[in-house]
């Protein structure tokens, strides 16, 4: 495992992927704790203020540091991924575990509801909640935690299926070991790997979907800031002040990009063939 480890800091992907995901990580604990400016000042004599010494990345019309908004903002964007993917893995993992095991009409019946759940994205449950029960954050984590489960479901499913084809799972069989106890002690510990880099990927989109939601009005609510909802107010001031749109929409693509290239260097550490087919 050292070995590995060594060979995963060498990768340059994984290397610039988890400073960026650090970054993230580091800017979102901070803001708990310390902000340049309380995200509800409003300052309308300093509103549209460029980058200066005493707001680095400028105001907003509000006149609200735009520095502070990014800060916080990232708490949204973590805890929509942390809590959409573990929906996702929650319920999508061990359904995929059950129809690999089981087979037949149980596999059928698994893989049929989750082609049935893909046919509501996440946009589209988000808006059949916010019929409901309103816009929030809320309805964003949960719209993106069903689009999730199928996702899991199937990819679990999949590689479940590769690992029970394996001599180790039929010797384990005919040793007297029962359909789950192959699946806990032999199946699920190496598909762990494949569940980890897609977990990468999953948190990621979850970032991207929860932005595009906020833009459009159904996800993180004032006034507590979200980077999809600054685009969405910078848009009347895009040629007066472009750096509203452009810090974070720049957020959003750092950490989006940072989550996709940890999840390549993962792959490599995870499954070292493909290390040695590069």
């Amino acid at each position: 495992m050292n070995a590995s480890w060594r060979r995963a800091w060498r990768h340059p992907s994984f290397v610039a992927g988890g400073s960026m995901v650090l970054l993230l990580v580091l800017s979102a604990l901070l803001s708990v704790f310390l902000s340049p400016y309380p995200v509800g000042d409003i300052d309308i004599p300093n509103k549209l203020a460029p980058p200066s010494a005493a707001h680095w990345l400028g105001t907003d019309s509000l006149g609200r540091d735009i520095a502070s908004l990014l800060l916080v903002g990232s708490q949204n964007s973590l805890w929509v991924g942390f809590i959409a993917v573990g929906l996702g893995m929650g319920v999508g993992v061990p359904v995929g575990l059950l129809a690999a095991a089981r087979r037949g009409w149980v596999e059928e019946l698994v893989m049929r509801a989750a082609d049935l759940t893909f046919a509501f994205p996440a946009l589209l449950s988000a808006i059949m909640l916010s019929a409901i029960y309103g816009p929030g954050l809320v309805v964003s984590v949960v719209a993106i935690g069903i689009f999730n489960i199928p996702v899991f479901a199937r990819i679990t499913r999949g590689a479940a299926n590769a690992v029970w084809s394996r001599d180790f799972c039929a010797a384990a069989r005919t040793a007297g070991k029962g359909s789950w106890r192959i699946t806990r002690e032999h199946v699920l510990p190496n598909i762990l790997s494949v569940l980890i880099v897609q977990a990468t990927i999953q948190f990621a989109i979850a970032i991207l979907a929860e932005a595009a939601l906020s833009y459009l009005g159904l996800g993180t609510q004032p006034p507590q800031p979200s980077w999809g909802r600054m685009l969405n107010e910078a848009q009347s001031q895009m040629f007066q002040a472009p750096w509203l749109a452009v810090y974070p929409g720049v957020a959003i693509a750092l950490a989006v990009l940072g989550l996709n290239l940890m999840g390549d260097g993962l792959r490599d550490l995870l499954d070292p063939r493909l290390a040695r087919q590069r």
